[in-house]
C-alpha cells in the first residue's frame, strides 16, 4: 500500500485536471468507473466525483485538499487502473494482481482538456452568439445572442438537458428522427429542441408536441410559424388514447402528472421507440397504494413515505423499461422551472439479456408485493404482452 501512496503522490504533485479510476478488481465494487474533473466556480477550485454503475451516475464534491486520501480510499483494493492528467503531463498508473504498482508518465501539453474541465470554460452545446430564437423569447438570451445574467442557471440547465440527448444520439448517423413530444405546454424545450436538431446536428426531423388545452396547442402553433420551425405541429390530445400508426425514433415526456407518464412510457414501448427521456411530475400513485407491516417506519411519517413513492415509481419504471428490452438509465436533472433536483429517465432500445430482463422483474414483483403496489405501467405493459 506504500507503493500506492507514493504513486498517488505523486501524482497530485501538480494540478490535475482530471482523473480516470477504472478496471474493478472483482465484481463486488459497486462502481464500474469515478472520474474526478477539477471544476471551478466564483469562490473556489474543487473536484467533482463522478460514479457510475451499469444504470445510474452519482455525484460528489470534494475539496482540493481532500483528493489524495480520496483517491487512496478509493482504490485501494478496488481497482487495477487510474489515468491522469494535468497541463503537461499524462499518468499512467496499473495494479498487477499480486499488488504490483507501476507508474508511467509521458509529457505533454493537455491544455484543451484543462479548459473542458472548468465550468467558466465549457463548451456548450448551445453557445452564447447563437440566435436561437426560443431562448430569446424566454428572457435567457438577449437579442444578441448573450446570456442575461440573471438567467444564467436556467441557460445552463437547458444544455444540460440538450446533453444528455445529445449524448444518446452521438453514437448513431441520424439522418432523420421522428419525435413526439408528450404532454409538451407551454415548455419552450420543444423549440430549442428543434433547433438542435435542425440548426446544429442537421438531422431532418419530424417532431409533434401533444398537450390537452387547446388554446396552449394553437399559441405554440403560432410560435413555431413565426420561427418557420416547418416540421414542428402541435396537436390536441390525451397521452392515455393516443394513437400514432408511423414509426416513433424518440419520445419525450416532461412534467406528466401522475400515471400520464407510465401511459407515456407504455405508448413509447408499444411503437417500439428507439429513444425515451422522461422527466416525470407529480406522482400519487404508488403513495396512495403503499402499505407495509414489516416496514412501516417508511410509511410512518408522510413527507417520508411521499418521497419514498416517488422513488420507488421511478425505479419500478426503470425495471419495467428493462424488461421490454431498453437500456435504461436514472440521471438527476435540474428542471428549468422548478428548483428541486428531479429524476430524468433515459432509455435507449438495446440487445437485453434475457437473465437481466428476468432479474429486473423478479425485482419489481419482489417491491409490488411487499408494499402492496399495483403499477399502472406493469399493468398495461402485461395486458398487451410486452413485457
Amino acid at each position: 500500500m506504500e507503493n500506492l501512496k507514493n504513486a498517488i503522490n505523486e501524482i497530485i504533485q501538480q494540478e490535475i485536471i482530471k482523473l480516470v479510476v477504472s478496471n474493478k478488481a472483482n465484481n463486488d465494487v459497486e462502481f464500474n468507473k469515478i472520474i474526478f474533473v477539477l471544476k471551478e466556480d466564483d469562490v473556489k477550485q474543487y473536484y467533482q466525483m463522478e460514479k457510475y454503475t451499469d444504470k445510474q451516475i452519482f455525484h460528489e464534491n470534494i475539496s482540493i485538499d481532500s483528493l489524495e486520501e480520496k483517491l487512496f480510499d478509493t482504490i485501494s483494493s478496488n481497482y487495477k487502473q487510474v489515468d491522469a492528467w494535468s497541463n503537461t503531463a499524462t499518468f499512467d498508473l496499473k495494479i498487477s494482481k499480486k499488488g504490483k504498482v507501476h507508474l508511467g508518465v509521458k509529457k505533454g501539453d493537455n491544455i484543451r482538456l484543462a479548459n473542458k474541465g472548468h465550468n467558466k470554460e465549457k463548451n456548450y452545446i448551445l453557445k452564447e452568439g447563437m440566435i436561437i430564437e426560443p431562448l430569446i423569447d424566454l428572457g435567457i438570451f438577449t437579442k444578441e445572442g448573450k446570456v442575461v445574467n440573471s438567467m444564467y442557471d436556467k441557460y445552463k440547465q437547458i444544455n444540460r438537458f440538450v446533453e444528455i440527448i445529445d449524448d444518446e444520439i452521438a453514437n448513431n448517423d441520424f439522418k432523420e428522427l421522428t419525435i413526439l413530444d408528450f404532454g409538451c405546454g407551454k415548455s419552450y424545450l420543444t423549440f430549442v429542441l428543434y433547433y438542435y436538431f435542425v440548426k446544429i446536428k442537421k438531422i431532418n426531423v419530424k417532431m409533434i408536441g401533444l398537450d390537452l388545452k387547446e388554446d396552449v396547442i394553437k399559441k405554440c402553433n403560432d410560435i413555431a410559424k413565426r420561427y418557420n420551425y416547418e416540421n414542428l405541429h402541435f396537436e390536441i390530445g390525451d397521452i392515455n388514447g393516443f394513437k400514432y400508426t408511423n414509426s416513433v425514433d424518440m419520445v419525450i415526456t416532461l412534467h406528466a402528472c401522475d400515471t400520464a407518464t407510465d401511459y407515456a412510457l407504455y405508448n413509447a414501448i408499444k411503437w417500439n421507440t428507439k429513444m425515451i427521456f422522461s422527466v416525470p411530475c407529480c406522482q400519487h400513485e404508488f403513495n396512495s397504494q403503499i402499505k407495509t407491516e414489516e416496514l412501516s417506519i417508511l410509511t410512518k411519517y408522510g413527507i417520508v413515505q411521499e418521497r419514498v413513492s416517488a422513488l420507488m415509481t421511478d425505479s419500478v419504471r426503470a425495471n419495467l423499461l428493462e424488461c421490454a428490452g431498453y437500456k435504461t438509465q436514472l440521471l438527476e436533472f435540474i428542471d428549468i422551472s422548478h428548483s428541486p433536483k428531479n429524476i430524468l429517465i433515459r432509455a435507449s432500445k438495446a440487445n437485453i439479456s434475457v437473465e437481466k430482463k428476468e432479474s429486473a422483474m423478479i425485482e419489481v414483483k419482489a417491491l409490488m408485493e411487499q408494499f402492496n403496489l399495483k403499477p399502472t405501467l406493469y399493468k398495461l405493459l402485461k395486458q398487451d404482452n410486452l413485457i
